[in-house]
C-alpha cells in the first residue's frame, strides 16, 4: 500500500495494481481503495498508546531515564499498571528504531579503512527501487553464541526486500561480504535475470574497500 501511495500520482492506481499483478504480487484497485478507507484496526489504535506510554516512561528522569531497553520497559510499564505483553514491548521499541544501552564494550563491525579510495554514493539515502536488481543493499552483523561471535553478510534486493545472498562465518574478512554478493550474482543468474547496472551499496567497512571486492 505504501509503495502505491509513493507512485500513484505518478502512474495511477490501476496501472500500478496490475503491473503488480503481473509480477506475482496480486492486488485489486478495489482492495486498494477498500485498504484506504478501513478504519485502523483496533491493534494499531493499542499501539499507539502504548507508543506514547513508552516515550513518556522511556524519557522520566526517574523511571527510563533515556536507557532502559525492551526487558526494563516491559517491567516498567507493569509498575505503572499498564498490562502489555513483552513481545509486544520489543516490538514497539525496535519500530521506533531505540534500543537499551548495554553493558561493556559494543562490538563494532563497520572499520573503515582511511588510505582505502571508496567508491561515490549513488543512492544518497534514497533506499528506494522501481524494478529487481536495481539497487542492492550489502551488509554484515553479528550474534553472540555460546562458542564466541557468528557473523552473516547478506545482499538485500530493495525492490523486494528478498535476501538474494548470504554467508556465515565466525570472522569478518573481505570473504564474508564478497562470497555473500558472487552467490547474488549467481542466484539472479541461475534465474536467467539480467543485473547489468545494479547499483551496489554498502558502509564504510574496510571490507568493501579492498581491492578483492573492489
Amino acid at each position: 500500500m505504501a509503495f502505491i501511495d509513493d507512485h500513484r500520482d505518478r502512474f495511477g492506481v490501476e496501472p500500478i495494481c496490475r503491473v503488480l499483478t503481473q509480477h506475482g504480487i496480486k492486488i485489486a484497485p478495489s482492495g486498494y481503495y477498500a485498504f484506504k478507507q478501513r478504519p485502523p484496526a483496533a491493534r494499531t489504535l493499542r499501539d499507539a498508546e502504548l507508543v506514547v506510554e513508552i516515550q513518556r516512561v522511556f524519557w522520566d528522569r526517574d523511571l527510563g531515564r533515556g536507557i532502559s531497553g525492551a526487558r526494563k520497559m516491559w517491567r516498567l510499564l507493569k509498575r505503572q499498571g499498564i498490562t502489555v505483553a513483552k513481545c509486544t514491548v520489543e516490538r514497539l521499541i525496535r519500530e521506533q528504531g531505540r534500543r537499551g544501552v548495554r553493558r561493556g564494550k559494543q562490538f563494532v563491525t563497520t572499520r573503515p579503512d582511511e588510505k582505502a579510495t571508496r567508491p561515490p554514493d549513488h543512492v544518497n539515502r534514497c533506499f528506494r527501487a522501481s524494478r529487481p536488481n536495481e539497487l542492492w543493499v550489502v551488509d554484515f552483523t553479528y550474534v553472540p553464541t555460546g562458542s564466541g561471535f557468528g557473523f552473516t553478510a547478506f545482499v538485500t534486493d530493495v525492490f523486494s526486500r528478498r535476501i538474494v545472498g548470504w554467508r556465515t562465518a565466525d570472522r569478518m574478512p573481505t570473504e564474508l561480504p564478497l562470497d555473500a554478493f558472487e552467490m547474488a550474482l549467481w542466484v539472479r543468474g541461475r534465474a536467467g535475470q539480467d543485473v547489468t547496472g545494479v547499483t551496489h551499496h554498502s558502509d564504510a567497512g574496510r571490507q568493501y574497500t579492498a581491492i578483492r571486492y573492489a
